[in-house]
């Protein structure tokens, strides 16, 4: 037998999921996600400042399919950050509280942020069509 003590709480796997805990996880994420991807935004200007040539390769690896879909997880992450702190918003205005608004908030953010995400991409393909 250990001399360790046990848990002084209750642990990770005795909890149920719920959408709040879900929520609130993914939305630090994709806040990482978005630091993370910061520099991406700063390479691509710099491509700019420095020219042709440099932008023209800037531009070839964001427009390679493993730059597309690093790409557009940055936008799922930003589009998902934006509508799940404007629900914050509202909670500090005292809005949507009562579990059934906590949890048809979280499914439409979940939409919400496909939504925005796949209507960015179509945007963007048709713009480069």
């Amino acid at each position: 037998m250990s001399d360790a003590p046990g848990p002084l709480s209750p642990h990770l796997q005795i909890y149920r999921w719920q959408v709040t805990s879900v929520l609130s996880i993914l939305h630090r994420g994709s806040g990482l996600a978005l630091a993370a991807a910061a520099p991406l935004y700063v390479i691509w200007l710099v491509g700019v400042a420095l020219g042709d040539g440099s932008f023209r390769l800037v531009q070839s690896v964001y427009g390679s399919p493993p730059g597309q879909a690093v790409l557009a997880g940055c936008v799922l992450a930003g589009a998902y950050h934006l509508l799940n702190g404007l629900r914050h918003l509202l909670w500090d205005a005292g809005v949507g509280f009562g579990r059934a608004a906590v949890v048809r908030g979280g499914i439409a953010i979940a939409v919400g942020s496909v939504a925005l995400t796949l209507l960015a991409l179509v945007l963007t393909w048709l713009a480069n069509g």
